[in-house]
């Protein structure tokens, strides 16, 4: 049960975190009554229908109709007001970003993408600022108002995999120098706030899984490289620099028998440097729109390997954190995505564990554009919400 009042924080405090658990409640529990929310939270009755009337004042809360013949007194739903907050979430990728536009209650407004050969130090700040700018122009002034700020995703600032995708020299030391949050911040006049892409993606990927969510995830995403991350009861494990569960850069036994990395095994960038050296198409744009059935050829045994390299990540990771299930989601079709996932089963069988259980493996449910969707959420959430993950869980209203 959350604790409404912890020893040596202010009044203040008291306060923003007892409406933060009211708020995470009616999150959580859609439709969830004034009584339910005292009697889930803790808090009295006098101090819920204040936080509830402060919220609903401030447009974060809806009340709907009273419901009554019930045991007890009335009861009144309440549910997030979709108009009372949003935030725009922005994603720059290895070879595209994504500018997302989405309100409080989860709900997309509006969404952008571009494509590039390589993230670009030099006018890719300009080009998201312009993106930004577009999506909040169809927003009204008052609603401009509720904008809490941007959630900034990327992968960590670069560095050495620029060279897989031929950028020039001096890039990745350029990425090396610059605060990715402030530059957007200082591009589009707004807050910023920074998150690494697994976490972003791994947070989506939680967020969407549902109740009872699992208490463990360890997230893969396969795009231009393989990002991922770990959730573990409502925590991101992001470690002191923001980087850690770096999922892609975990090594793998390439066959025959030689070391790599999961992100040149098992990413997209690795069957297009296949179809390359077959002398296929140049991959280029959404990997959803490309003409998958023409480099078949490559495409198979691809799979296996990416399937082999994937099953080795899972075991390390399980081995490393306690996880209940693991995903895995991608840039991809979903003819394409179900077979990855069957590789990846077929040899996690195959494979010996010592393990105190073998870990489940599941597709993900977050979507091709989980990252961007996180990043904005991650953002509203820190803002709005209570840090206490079992308010998330609570069984729906009755």
């Amino acid at each position: 049960m959350f604790e409404p009042i912890v020893r040596g924080i202010t009044q203040t405090g008291v306060r923003l975190a007892n409406e933060r658990a009211v708020l995470s409640l009616i999150a959580g529990v859609p439709g969830v009554s004034n009584a339910d929310i005292a009697r889930r939270s803790g808090l009295g009755p006098q101090t819920t229908a204040r936080i509830l009337s402060d919220l609903e004042t401030r447009d974060l809360v809806i009340r709907g109709e009273v419901l009554r013949g019930r045991r007890g007194q009335p009861a009144t739903p309440y549910r997030l007001n979709p108009d009372g907050a949003c935030s725009i979430g922005v994603e720059i990728g290895w070879q595209h970003f994504e500018v997302l536009l989405q309100n409080i209650a989860g709900e997309p407004i509006a969404i952008t993408r571009r494509s590039y050969a390589y993230p670009d130090p030099r006018t890719i700040f300009g080009a998201i600022a312009a993106d930004v700018e577009t999506l909040l122009a169809g927003l009204s002034p008052d609603r401009r108002r509720r904008l809490a700020g941007i959630g900034v995703t990327s992968p960590g600032r670069f560095g050495p995999l620029l060279d897989q995708l031929g950028a020039p020299d001096g890039t990745a030391a350029a990425w090396a120098t610059i605060d990715i949050a402030a530059r957007v911040s200082r591009e589009t006049g707004l807050d910023a706030m920074w998150v690494n892409d697994g976490s972003a993606t791994a947070w989506r990927e939680i967020t969407v899984q549902p109740i009872p969510r699992p208490k463990g995830v360890a997230v893969f995403f396969v795009g231009t490289f393989v990002s991922g991350g770990v959730v573990s009861v409502g925590d991101l494990l992001e470690g002191p620099y923001g980087n850690a569960a770096d999922v892609g850069s975990i090594m793998v036994h390439q066959r025959p028998d030689r070391l790599s990395y999961l992100h040149l095994v098992g990413s997209l960038h690795a069957l297009a440097r296949r179809v390359a050296a077959a002398g296929g198409p140049l991959l280029q744009g959404a990997p959803r729109r490309w003409d998958w059935a023409a480099i078949e050829a490559e495409v198979a045994p691809w799979l296996d390997d990416a399937g082999h390299a994937l099953a080795q990540a899972v075991l390390t990771t399980t081995a490393m954190v306690e996880i209940d299930i693991a995903t895995i989601n991608g840039d991809l079709p979903e003819s394409i995505l179900g077979r990855l996932l069957e590789s990846t089963r077929r040899h996690l069988d195959a494979t010996p564990v010592l393990l105190a259980q073998r870990p489940r493996v599941s597709q993900g449910l977050a979507g091709p554009s989980a990252a961007v969707f996180g990043a904005a959420q991650l953002l509203l959430f820190r803002r709005y919400f209570s840090r206490d993950w079992d308010l998330f869980e609570a069984e729906p209203a009755k």
